[in-house]
C-alpha cells in the first residue's frame, strides 16, 4: 500500500433509539447554536413534519433542497447561509438531502446533522457528497476534511418510510462487500484500518442477507422488530464504516462505476441509485468471472426485487449508442473501476453486459 490512507470512521456524534429526533433541542443548546436552518426535501418532509421537534426557541429558517445535489445549489445555500448568520444546518431526508446539506455546510464552515427519513444509503453516516450536474449525470465525489457533527436515527421514522427505498438501501449496501473485497483482496499487507472496513464489509453483506427478507416482512406489518432495525443500521451505520476506515479501498470499484455511468442515461435517472447499484455488482461479477457467486446472489435478488439485467432495471429500449457511451463512461481513465485487479476497457464493460443479459435468462432461480 503506497497511497496514504485517511480514516474518517464516524460522525463525531451518533444516536439510533426510538424518539432520537425528540433530543435535538438538546443537541443544540449543548453545541450553542441558535441559528439554524432545517434542509428538507418534499416528499419526506410532508411525511414526517409532525415529528419534528420544536425549535421555537431557536432561530430557524426551512428551505426545500431543490431535488438536486449541484455545485450551483450549494453555492446558492451557502450565500442563503452567510446572509442569515447561520450556525448549523439540519439536513431532514434522504442521500441527496445529506449530500447537498454536507457540502453547504463545508463551504460555509458551519456543523451539519443529520435526521435521516430514509435507509437508502449511508450518506447520512459519511462525510462525502456525491455531486451531479443539473441534468443529473453524476460527476465526483467530494470528500470533506470533517465528520458529521451528529446523527439522530429513529428507526420508527424510517419505518415509515415507503418499502422500495429499504431495498434500494440493501443493493447499495450489499456492494460494499464485493467492492472492498476485490481491491482489498490485492493489497500485499493489510493496516488495522483496512482490517476494520473488510470485516465491516463482510459483515454488511453477511447480515443483509440473513435479515433482509424477514425486514421487508417487518417493514410490511409496521413492526419495529429487530431484523428490521438491523438493516436500517446496516444501511446506514455499518454500511459507512467500510469507505470511512477502508478509504479509497473500501468505497466505491466496479459497482459503482456502472451506476456512474448509467447516469449518463436520461432514462435512468428515475430507477432508484441503489438498484443501479445491485445491477453493478452483477457485471462486476461477471468481468471477475464469479458465475457462482452469481448464481448464489440471483434467489436473493428475486425474493427482494432487486434488478439482475437491464430488462429488470426498465432499461430494455436503451440503443446501441447509449450501451456503447454507458461503457466508455465506466471504464474511463480515473474511475474507481480500475481499482479491480482486471484490465477494464469500454469493450470488457460492454461485453459483460452482453453476457449478463444472456446469463440471467438462462438460468433458472429457485
Amino acid at each position: 500500500m503506497t497511497e496514504e490512507l485517511i480514516v474518517r470512521g464516524a460522525p463525531a456524534e451518533y444516536v439510533s433509539s426510538v424518539g432520537a429526533w425528540e433530543k435535538l433541542p438538546e443537541h443544540l443548546m449543548r453545541r450553542k447554536l441558535n441559528r439554524i436552518l432545517v434542509l428538507h426535501g418534499r416528499a419526506s418532509w410532508e411525511a414526517v413534519r409532525n415529528q419534528f421537534p420544536d425549535l421555537s426557541n431557536f432561530e430557524t429558517t426551512f428551505v426545500e433542497y431543490g431535488g438536486q445535489v449541484t455545485y450551483e445549489a450549494r453555492d446558492a445555500l451557502k450565500e442563503k447561509m452567510e446572509a442569515e448568520q447561520i450556525e448549523a444546518i439540519v439536513a431532514v431526508g434522504g442521500g441527496k438531502v445529506s449530500d447537498l446539506a454536507k457540502a453547504a455546510a463545508f463551504v460555509s464552515r458551519v456543523p451539519v446533522i443529520m435526521l435521516p427519513t430514509l435507509a437508502s444509503t449511508c450518506a447520512a453516516y459519511t462525510p462525502l457528497s456525491v455531486m451531479y450536474t443539473e441534468t443529473g449525470e453524476m460527476i465526483q465525489f467530494d470528500i470533506f476534511p470533517v465528520s458529521n457533527a451528529l446523527v439522530l436515527l429513529d428507526p420508527a421514522i424510517i419505518l415509515d418510510s415507503p418499502k422500495e427505498l429499504l431495498v434500494a438501501g440493501i443493493g447499495d449496501t450489499l456492494a460494499k462487500w464485493y467492492e472492498a473485497d476485490v481491491v482489498i483482496a490485492e493489497l500485499p499487507e493489510k493496516t488495522t484500518a483496512i482490517e476494520v472496513a473488510a470485516f465491516a464489509a463482510r459483515k454488511c453483506r453477511d447480515d443483509l442477507l440473513r435479515f433482509s427478507e424477514v425486514a421487508l416482512a417487518e417493514m410490511e406489518r409496521h413492526e419495529l422488530g429487530t431484523a428490521f432495525v438491523k438493516v436500517v443500521e446496516t444501511n446506514i451505520m455499518l454500511a459507512g464504516m467500510v469507505g470511512g476506515f477502508g478509504d479509497k479501498y473500501g468505497r466505491t470499484a466496479g459497482a459503482h462505476s456502472i451506476h456512474d455511468a448509467l447516469t449518463l442515461l436520461e432514462k435512468s435517472h428515475d430507477v432508484l441509485h441503489g438498484l443501479k447499484v445491485a445491477y453493478g455488482i452483477l457485471i462486476q461479477l461477471v468481468i471477475e468471472e464469479k458465475f457462482d457467486e452469481i448464481d448464489a446472489l440471483l434467489p436473493f435478488y428475486k425474493k427482494l426485487g432487486l434488478p439482475a439485467s437491464l430488462t429488470e432495471l426498465g432499461l430494455l429500449d436503451i440503443t446501441e449508442n447509449e450501451l456503447q457511451q454507458v461503457a466508455e463512461r465506466a471504464a474511463r481513465d480515473g474511475e474507481m473501476i480500475h481499482l479491480m485487479p482486471q484490465t477494464v476497457t469500454p469493450i470488457v464493460v460492454r461485453d459483460a453486459m452482453d453476457k449478463l443479459e444472456q446469463y440471467v435468462p438462462a438460468i433458472k432461480v429457485q
